[in-house]
């Protein structure tokens, strides 16, 4: 078993707290299945279809931590998958993110990150807004 960390990084243009719209976002595994000869379940069971061997990944329970504009340009962990036979090595922000302005707090619904950039603007605080440079990488927990 081992515990992988997801790591996120990108550049924000006066937004924080970085975040999916809803705990079923497109980058949780929205169902849990049954892992045979077992009592146990995770969000992902695969089987290789060469040698039968089961792996899975079950996604820690705490909740996902907001990227925020102190983390702006550097990595920070967004949330932990503890893994049995399997690696990640690769996530691609899909689904529905949200924000929040910076300065002023005008909340950002329904951000589309899967094109790597996104941009928009705060009415209130009379500025751009913008979240690119998205990358990940996948660290031991």
């Amino acid at each position: 078993m081992v515990k992988l960390a997801l790591e996120f990084k990108a550049d924000l243009e006066n937004v924080t707290d970085l975040r999916p719209a809803d705990d079923n976002a497109d980058w949780y595994f929205k169902d849990t299945s049954d892992i045979s000869g077992s009592r146990g379940s995770a969000n992902l069971v695969m089987r290789c279809k060469f040698c039968k061997r089961e792996s899975s990944a079950q996604f820690e329970v705490t909740p996902t931590k907001p990227y925020t504009a102190e983390d702006s340009g550097q990595f920070a962990k967004m949330i932990v998958i503890e893994c049995r036979g399997l690696e990640p090595v690769d996530f691609k922000p899909e689904g529905a993110w949200a924000a929040r302005g910076a300065e002023t707090n005008t909340q950002f619904q329904d951000i589309d990150l899967t094109e790597d950039d996104w941009a928009d603007y705060d009415e209130k605080a009379e500025l751009p807004v913008g979240i690119t440079e998205i990358e990940s990488r996948f660290t031991k927990a």
